[in-house]
C-alpha cells in the first residue's frame, strides 16, 4: 500500500494537513535539542521528511528506515537533490527488529507511523533498546479532537473528504480510507504514555497540538 502511493505522499501529506505537519515536525525536533544527540534514528521515515528537518540537531549521522521500498527510493532522490546524502543514510528495514545495537542511538523519531506497528509494545520496546540512556524519543501521530466544534468539523474532513482527496490523486483505495481507522484505534494521550510507561520508558509527556488533531509525546530513557 505504501509502495502505490510512495510517488504522491509528500504532495497529499502538506496538502491534505495544509501544511501543518511541516510545523509539528519542526516542534518535535525543538523538543530534542537539549539531548543534544549525535545521532538520530528515524523510524518509518517514508520520504525522510522528519530525518532532514532533523538535521537540525547538527547530529553526526541521521539514519531513515523504512519498510516500504518504494517510499524510500523517493526519499533517497529527494535527498540527494538537496545535497544531504553524505548526512542521510536511508536504509529498509522493520521498526519491531532494529538492526543497531543496544544503547547506540542519541534520538529516535518517529513520524505518523507508531499506528502502523504491528505489535506497539514491541516497536516502543524497540526505540528503547536502541536509545542511549538519558536520550528521547519524540513520536508525532493524529489524534482526534475531543471539543467542539473542532471534533464534529474534524469528523466530516477526516472521515469523508479526506478519503476522497487522497484516493482521487493517489489511486490507492485503501491507503487514505486505512488512514481514519487506524488512527480511530490508536491509542491516544494518557492512554499511550500509559503504555510507553509500561514499556520502560520514564517522563513520558503529551502534547495535544492544533486543537488535538495531532499528538506530540516526548518519552525518555
Amino acid at each position: 500500500m505504501f509502495d502505490n502511493i510512495a510517488p504522491n505522499y509528500d504532495f497529499l501529506n502538506h496538502f491534505l494537513s495544509l501544511g501543518i505537519d511541516i510545523l509539528w515536525r519542526k516542534k518535535a525536533i525543538r523538543m530534542l535539542r537539549p539531548y543534544q544527540p549525535k545521532s538520530v534514528l528515524d523510524i518509518a521515515t517514508g520520504t525522510g521528511d522528519f530525518a532532514l528537518e532533523a538535521l537540525k540537531l547538527n547530529p553526526e549521522k541521521v539514519i531513515g528506515l523504512d519498510i516500504s521500498p518504494g517510499m524510500l527510493e523517493i526519499g533517497k532522490k529527494k535527498i540527494a537533490k538537496r545535497g544531504f546524502s553524505d548526512k542521510i543514510e536511508m536504509v529498509i528495514g522493520d521498526s519491531e527488529a532494529l538492526p543497531y545495537p543496544d544503547n547506540s542511538i542519541g534520538a529516535v523519531t518517529v513520524g505518523f507511523g507508531a499506528r502502523n506497528f504491528e505489535h506497539l509494545d514491541v516497536g516502543l520496546g524497540e526505540i528503547l533498546r536502541v536509545l542511549e540512556p538519558g536520550k528521547a524519543a519524540v513520536i508525532l501521530e493524529p489524534s482526534v479532537p475531543k471539543r467542539f466544534p473542532m471534533k464534529q468539523l474534524f469528523s466530516v474532513y477526516f472521515r469523508g473528504m479526506l478519503p476522497l482527496l487522497g484516493r482521487i490523486v493517489s489511486g490507492d483505495k485503501r491507503a487514505y480510507t486505512y488512514l481514519p481507522e487506524s488512527v480511530k484505534a490508536f491509542p491516544t494521550g494518557k492512554e499511550f504514555t500509559d503504555i510507553c510507561e509500561k514499556v520502560g520508558f520514564r517522563n513520558c509527556k503529551y502534547y495535544p497540538l492544533s486543537f488535538g488533531i495531532c499528538a506530540l509525546y516526548l518519552i525518555e530513557k
